[in-house]
């Protein structure tokens, strides 16, 4: 070879080695994605998650599990998941907001994305644009404090709560921020940490989670991230196959704990009630039933929501009722021997 060519080939050299020192310069900035996922009687959509997640295009560098209750594990659903850690803690130990403050100190990743154990990726992007969405900004500069995925309904999902899962989380994307609460009220705060990703150093900033938590420990920390200025991304592209198939007395039960909740947070739901977006959701509903053709469903609309309304008012004044009736009215027993009424 002579001297020309000789010099194009360490030319060409070069150029590949700077290539590929950029590339790696640029995956050392990406951020580093971890997932947390609190477990409670696993069964199979567990293992189709983390098959899913080893899939993703955008890498998740570790997958916490907090189990609770170790005689209800099943490790043959976990095989040869690599960067996978698992913690067991007892029932009494459980808290929606403690349970997961716990795996974020235990993490140390730039993002922490939280999922619950029956939440399964559609598709192979689900990180990937969830990590797009906190990288948004809002109308004035706002910086995404986290970004919540779409959820789909299963096949088995029954009509109403495949409605319900169209109604709350939509095709379209979104960006909230305080300047929203004014058309959007109670909606604004809305995010699930059935799939929802978060920017560690916002998550640590505001406190982490609220606890002890009965529920809805995802919404009281949307609303902190809004007033300090912060905002909430949906990314609609962002899926996730989730939905139940309650019965009507755990619609009521669900309901109690989200309106107690909401009673010991005045702070954060005063002046934001939630009865309005409730009442427009099952008008909207019925609606759709009718144009579907399927009016035989209206009867199990109605009921479903009266059930739904029943608890929310009961949660709203537990305070007042005598606690063997708190108890009976709530899912979430354990929570109740952590807090005094």
């Amino acid at each position: 070879m002579g001297p020309e060519g000789g010099s194009d080939l360490r030319k060409e050299n070069h150029l590949e080695d700077s290539c590929l020192k950029t590339d790696i310069k640029a995956q050392w900035k990406r951020p580093v994605v971890e997932v947390m996922i609190p477990v409670y009687k696993p069964g199979e959509k567990l293992a189709c998650l983390l098959h899913r997640l080893r899939k993703q295009t955008y890498p998740v560098s570790r997958i916490l599990m907090v189990n609770t209750e170790e005689k209800y594990w099943r490790p043959e659903l976990v095989q040869n998941i690599d960067n996978l850690e698992v913690r067991h803690i007892s029932k009494e130990q459980f808290d929606h907001g403690g349970t997961r403050n716990m795996g974020a100190e235990l993490l140390q990743g730039d993002i922490l994305i939280f999922m619950t154990d029956d939440a399964v990726p559609k598709g192979r992007r689900l990180v990937e644009r969830l990590v797009e969405a906190l990288g948004q900004k809002g109308p004035q500069g706002e910086t995404m404090a986290m970004a919540y995925a779409r959820q789909l309904p299963a096949d088995d999902c029954l009509e109403v709560e495949r409605y319900t899962r169209h109604f709350n989380y939509p095709k379209e994307s979104c960006v909230k921020t305080r300047e929203d609460l004014p058309h959007l009220g109670i909606k604004t705060y809305f995010a699930s940490n059935v799939c929802c990703a978060y920017q560690r150093k916002v998550f640590e900033e505001l406190g982490g989670f609220v606890s002890p938590a009965i529920f809805n420990e995802d919404m009281i920390f949307a609303a902190g991230a809004i007033k300090a200025g912060y905002g909430i991304a949906y990314a609609s592209d962002a899926r996730v196959i989730h939905s139940h198939n309650l019965t009507f007395w755990q619609q009521f039960r669900r309901n109690f704990d989200l309106a107690v909740s909401q009673a010991d947070h005045p702070e954060v739901f005063r002046g934001l009630p939630s009865e309005g977006e409730g009442i427009r959701m099952v008008k909207s509903a019925a609606e759709w039933l009718l144009k579907q053709g399927k009016p035989s469903q209206l009867p199990v609309l109605i009921m479903g929501s009266a059930c739904k309304y029943a608890g929310y008012r009961m949660g709203k004044m537990y305070r007042m009722l005598p606690h063997s009736l708190v108890l009976w009215c709530s899912m979430n027993k354990e929570y109740w021997r952590r807090v005094s009424l």
